[in-house]
């Protein structure tokens, strides 16, 4: 059975440790055992032994405010296990030392992650081609031999007033070297 000491050791442990400690095993049913146990004894209200009662209510506020800074510190490890897992696709450090609750909290949150960053990439993917592949309507105010494109596609030749589609690249070269106007403006 879990006894204060066991708790305040389990706390130190991980506060002073950058890697994720192993809890004993039953350590949360350990410890809800303990708590009935330690609220049992300070409910008696026998007159005889105040002082002892006292101190059980007292460890009982102590072993929740132990308890809930060390699943805190546990929180924020997993967390940053989350982002080096997501930044780097390594998952395996430290996630055997993880209570089973929080293995689920930690592959819900990569998966997020995870989503995150496929819209992210799809976000910037569509706007990228989009700037890419956009085409721009020019009427030529000068003949223009043949000549290659960004794709290295042969286009041309064009006489003066001829309407042609092109890449919006290819059309700001013509229209600032004054060959072609836009057609819209």
């Amino acid at each position: 059975m879990l006894s204060y000491n066991d708790l305040y050791e389990v706390l130190r442990k991980e506060k002073y440790s950058e890697l994720l400690q192993i809890l004993p095993k039953n350590f949360l049913l350990d410890f809800c055992e303990y708590l009935v146990d330690k609220k049992e004894q300070s409910s008696k209200d026998d007159g005889l032994f105040v002082d002892s009662v006292m101190k059980s209510r007292k460890q009982v506020e102590n072993s929740l405010a132990i308890f809930k800074e060390l699943i805190l510190r546990r929180k924020k490890k997993i967390l940053n296990l989350v982002f080096v897992a997501a930044e780097t696709g390594i998952m395996k450090r430290d996630y055997e030392n993880m209570l089973p609750f929080e293995k689920e909290i930690f592959d819900k949150f990569l998966k997020a992650f995870e989503d995150g960053e496929k819209q992210l990439s799809k976000i910037l993917n569509e706007n990228q081609s989009l700037g890419k592949d956009s085409n721009k309507m020019v009427i030529f105010t000068q003949d223009v031999e043949q000549f290659v494109d960004m794709n290295g596609n042969a286009l041309g030749p064009f006489n003066k007033g001829q309407l042609a589609n092109l890449n919006s690249q290819v059309s700001e070269l013509f229209v600032t070297s004054g060959k072609a106007r836009f057609v819209d403006n």
